[in-house]
């Protein structure tokens, strides 16, 4: 199956080679978890701080066992700060 991947800020610089504007496409197969994407690309854990699949919130316990669909967004942004 194929899921579009996006990292946002400095979590970028995990995903393959080739990926623009923050996004590559991944082929997986069935069944795959948010947390084994998270792996795969090597984003340490601490730093997955907000996840959505489609627009929604995927909490941190969820991650596991969460699977992926056909054609599913999967978007990860780091903890952010500022004032």
């Amino acid at each position: 199956m194929k899921v579009k991947v996006k990292l946002f800020a400095s979590l970028a610089e995990h995903l393959p080679p080739g990926a623009a504007n923050h996004t590559a496409e991944l082929r997986l197969e069935e069944g795959t978890c948010v947390q084994a994407i998270i792996d795969r690309l090597g984003v340490p854990e601490p730093l997955a701080h907000l996840v959505l699949i489609n627009g929604e919130f995927v909490p941190r316990e969820q991650r596991p066992t969460r699977a992926l669909a056909e054609n599913d967004e999967l978007a990860v942004w780091p903890p952010i700060a500022g004032g």
